[in-house]
């Protein structure tokens, strides 16, 4: 037991498989029976989103149709998850929040917490179980060692080489995938489908490719089974869960009477839709508890990632620099309000919108979902690991805004403000805690650009892992991009902002 959890259980019992029955009532608890849960899912990852998400829809569905549905977490290198969620059997508080209140409810479909650190082997394993027909992943962008430049294995990744070196001791999410494949082709076993529900475009085909990449390193016969039978459905997921406070865990022991070192908190809008491509059709039936299964996943990831994730990281870094701490403090400033509204409108002409999908209504949801007060969803953490996320949030609408020709100044102005944010010092001097792969290398090549914004932008346009070769050569780009820099450094972001809504009249 955790230090926080014997602190808690002072006035608050501890949650607990024993105290399940003793919860508030208005807490929704499993609705099924855990104990004859079995284990048909190893998720890889085990942060707050999948546990507000996946986890969720899980969970709904075992209420009404119970199946051996189960999951298995895997923190891939700290422990804290599992030694939170282990004392309380697995059991955690999920918050939903809104303007009109709070609402509790209590998952129980973690079926074991293991790290991988600590026992490779045992990962390996559980992941080789024959019971198990899904590996699932959210490991953030920088987890699968993706080269930014050619979009395939950063084969020279020093956790790539080691798991090249002991395959049967991985570090890496496509090292435990290949071991785990390797094991069921060996004992001549079906594969498990690989479900990727990261933030990444086109995440199963990119992943089928990195897993390919890394098994023809290893073995070409191994590389030509995965291709044969293993899948890789894609996969779009949304729902805003910001990281869990002190106040979040205060509350979820008010609202349950049970305390919880390990809840969730999350808005009530949720999306899940899934490429239907599953080994033998061996599937929870989530579709029956609002997931979207189809057979092209591409529109909706385009439009999600261009949206909702571009309009997020826009706000994070504009946000950030002019002094809120949260997505809903930035949306109630009228001049960033303003600003995202007029974002919408140049990355909108760019997007195909799935079927059936109005995209300007789409935008309108977001709207609200951002100002949602209740959701404390902090600019700071949005904006961790730009370098990664920049490329497909927002630099491949810029392109696409170029070619033919049209202006895109508020889109230049969110990679303006991602410049200056990784500069790591805010608008009042202070230092900012930049959180990036590259953030030692883009904090050394702007200490040697200079002071003068035109040779800022040029130098950091010249990193070809985030811009490519093609827009550093763009002459459009790099004069919008120095004009909306230069705006910032001289008139503050929330200014900038305003004044690029004004002259266009939004």
């Amino acid at each position: 037991m955790s230090n926080q959890q014997k602190l808690m259980t002072a006035d608050t019992p501890l949650l607990s498989p024993a105290t399940l029955s003793a919860a508030k009532v208005g807490t929704l608890r499993p609705g099924y029976d855990r104990d004859r849960l079995r284990t048909g899912i190893v998720h890889l990852g085990l942060g707050a989103f999948v546990r507000a998400h996946q986890a969720l829809y899980t969970e709904d569905l075992l209420a009404t149709e119970p199946g051996d549905w189960g999951m298995t977490g895997i923190s891939l290198q700290r422990p804290d998850q599992r030694d939170r969620l282990m004392p309380q059997g697995r059991l955690y508080t999920a918050l939903q929040k809104d303007a009109s209140g709070v609402s509790a409810r209590i998952v129980g479909c973690l079926n074991s917490v293991m790290v991988a650190a600590e026992d490779p082997v045992a990962v390996v394993e559980a992941m080789a179980d024959p019971s198990i027909r899904i590996v699932s992943l959210t490991v953030t962008e920088k987890g699968y060692c993706i080269d930014p430049a050619t979009g395939r294995l950063q084969e020279h990744h020093p956790d790539i080489q080691h798991d090249l070196e002991y395959p049967g001791e991985p570090r890496t999410a496509v090292g435990f995938i290949l071991a785990a494949l390797e094991r069921r082709r060996d004992a001549g076993m079906a594969p498990f489908t690989v479900l990727c529900c990261d933030n990444l475009p086109s995440n199963g085909h990119l992943l089928a490719s990195l897993v390919s990449d890394f098994a023809a390193l290893r073995d070409c016969g191994l590389a030509t089974w995965v291709e044969r039978y293993a899948a890789f459905p894609s996969t779009m997921v949304d729902r805003i869960v910001p990281a869990t406070t002190t106040e979040d865990i205060a509350e979820a022991a008010r609202l349950t009477g049970l305390a919880d070192a390990a809840p969730v908190v999350h808005e009530p809008y949720r999306q899940w839709v899934i490429e239907d491509r599953f080994i033998d059709n061996s599937r929870p039936r989530w579709e029956r508890v609002g997931a979207e299964l189809v057979s092209d996943v591409a529109p909706y990831e385009h439009m999600k990632l261009r949206l909702l994730n571009g309009a997020h990281s826009a706000l994070a870094y504009l946000g950030y620099l002019a002094g809120h701490e949260t997505i809903a403090d930035t949306m109630a400033d009228p001049a960033l309000r303003l600003y995202v509204e007029g974002l919408w409108q140049e990355i909108i002409p760019v997007v195909p919108a799935p079927p059936g999908t109005d995209l300007s209504s789409y935008a309108k949801t977001l709207l609200e979902r951002f100002s949602n007060p209740a959701i404390r969803h902090r600019t700071w953490q949005i904006a961790m690991d730009g370098s990664q996320k920049l490329p497909q949030r927002l630099l491949s609408t810029v392109r696409e805004r170029l070619a033919p020709n049209v202006d895109l100044p508020r889109i230049a102005l969110a990679v303006a403000a991602w410049l200056r944010y990784v500069g790591g010092t805010d608008e009042r001097g202070r230092e900012i805690d930049v959180r990036d792969p590259l953030a030692a290398h883009l904090r050394a090549v702007l200490d040697r650009a200079g002071e003068a914004p035109q040779d800022r932008v040029r130098a950091v346009l010249g990193i070809e892992a985030i811009f490519g070769p093609d827009l550093p050569r763009d002459p459009r780009f790099e004069n919008a991009l120095t004009s909306a820099y230069t705006q910032l450094l001289t008139r503050g972001a929330r200014n900038a902002a305003a004044e690029l809504s004004s002259f266009a009249g939004v």
